[in-house]
C-alpha cells in the first residue's frame, strides 16, 4: 500500500508527534509498504513535487528528533515556514495524502486530532486511521467525556469545567474541594496539569493551565494506581499499569527513559481485571470510538474504578502504552501498526 504518516503539527505535543510517526513509518516500511512521513504543518516545501518518487524514496521530513524535556516553541515553527501562511495543511499535504491509499495519524494534540482534519479529510475523500470527526471532538474536550461517561454510567471523578472569565469573576472561588486536579480542558501528555493541595496552589494552577487554552476541568483527586487500556476494534487490550517515580504521570515522566515504571499486564486479580477492561470497552462505545483508543483509569484502595479520559491517537513511540499492551498478547509493533490500517480501513466499507 501507498501510505503516508502524518506527524509534526502545531500542538505542545509535536515532539511526541514526530517519535510516533518516525517509529510508525519505519515499522510500516518493513512491513512491505511504500511510506512517506510528512509533516501536516509544514508540508513538502519544494515547489516541484513529484508525488509517486516522494512514495518511491520513502521522503521522511525528520532528522532524528524526539522528545526534548521542554515543550517546542510553536511560534519559531510557524516562523520557519516557507510560505508564511497561516493554513493548517501544509504545502502539497492535500495532494500526497490524496494519493495515497490511507494516512496514518500519528498526530497528538491540536488540530490533528481534535476532529477538524478527520472532518476535513472525510470532505476531500481522504482515508484516514483512527477515530472519526464526531468521537474525536468528543473525546479531546474532558468536560464533555465527562459528561457523557456519567450519562453512560461509567465511573468518573467529580469534576467541573471553567473558562478565562471564571479567574477575572471570581467563578473559581466556588470549587472548595481539596486536594484536586487541574487540567487544560483538550490538552494531552499531561501539559498544563497540577496536582493542588489548597487555595493558594488552586490560583497557581489554574493561571498555568490557562496559559495552554481558555478551558480548564477541576477534578476531584483520587489516591491510588493509576493504569490504562488500549482497545482494538472495540475489544480491550491487557491493562497496563503506570508506577511514576517520581510525581505523577506527567509530560517528563510520560516520555523520557527510566522515569516511570510500567507494568503489563497488570498485577491485578481477575476480577478487576475484568471489571476495568469491562468499563474501558463501555467507555470506547460512549465516546462513539472507532478502530483503536486508550482509556485512562485510577483504582481506589476500596477497589472503586474511575474512567478518567480517552485518547484517540494514543502515542506510538518506544515508551507508549498501547505498543507494550500488543506485545503482552503476542502482538509485536510492526503488526500492531497495520492491525492498526486494517481495522481503520473497516469505516469505509
Amino acid at each position: 500500500m501507498n501510505i503516508v504518516v502524518l506527524a509534526g503539527g502545531l500542538s505542545t505535543e509535536r515532539d511526541v508527534s514526530i517519535t510516533s510517526g518516525t517509529m510508525v513509518a519505519g515499522a510500516l516500511r518493513r512491513r512491505g509498504h511504500r511510506v512517506v512521513l510528512l509533516d501536516v504543518f509544514m508540508g513538502y516545501e519544494k515547489d516541484e513535487c513529484d508525488i509517486e518518487a516522494l512514495f518511491e524514496q520513502g521522503y521522511d521530513f525528520t532528522e532524528n528528533l524526539g522528545v526534548r524535556e521542554i515543550i517546542p516553541d510553536l511560534d519559531k515553527i510557524k516562523a520557519s515556514r516557507r510560505d508564511k501562511s497561516d493554513r493548517f495543511l501544509g504545502e502539497h499535504v492535500e495532494d500526497i495524502c490524496r494519493y495515497a491509499d490511507i494516512c496514518f495519524m500519528a498526530l497528538h494534540g491540536g488540530d490533528g486530532e481534535n476532529g477538524k482534519l478527520q472532518a476535513a479529510f472525510d470532505m476531500l475523500g481522504i482515508k484516514y486511521t483512527g477515530t472519526g470527526c464526531l468521537g474525536s471532538a468528543v473525546a479531546m474536550n474532558k468536560g464533555i467525556t465527562k459528561s457523557i461517561f456519567l450519562n453512560h454510567n461509567v465511573n468518573t471523578p467529580v469534576g467541573e469545567c471553567f473558562v478565562l472569565d471564571d479567574m477575572k469573576s471570581g467563578g473559581i472561588d466556588m470549587w472548595e474541594h481539596f486536594p484536586c486536579v487541574v487540567k487544560p480542558c483538550s490538552g494531552g501528555s499531561s501539559v498544563g496539569v497540577s496536582i493542588v493541595e489548597d487555595k493558594a496552589s488552586f490560583i497557581e494552577a489554574m493561571n498555568e493551565a490557562f496559559k495552554y487554552e481558555t478551558e480548564v476541568l477541576v477534578e476531584q483527586y483520587v489516591k491510588g494506581r493509576e493504569f490504562s487500556v488500549g482497545v482494538i476494534d472495540g475489544k480491550a487490550l491487557p491493562i497496563i499499569e503506570i508506577i511514576p517515580k517520581c510525581g505523577f504521570y506527567d509530560y517528563v515522566n510520560k516520555y523520557q527513559a527510566g522515569r516511570t515504571e510500567e507494568v503489563c499486564p497488570a498485577e491485578l486479580d481477575e476480577a478487576t481485571t475484568a471489571l476495568i477492561q469491562k468499563e474501558a470497552e463501555k467507555a470506547y462505545k460512549a465516546l462513539q470510538l472507532e478502530a483503536y483508543a486508550r482509556i485512562d483509569f485510577l483504582l481506589d484502595k476500596d477497589g472503586k474504578t474511575y474512567a478518567l479520559e480517552a485518547n484517540t491517537l494514543p502515542g506510538m513511540t518506544s515508551a507508549s502504552l498501547i505498543p507494550q499492551e500488543a506485545k503482552a498478547i503476542g502482538i509485536e509493533y510492526d503488526e500492531l501498526c497495520d492491525k492498526i490500517i486494517e481495522v481503520s480501513l473497516k469505516k469505509y466499507n
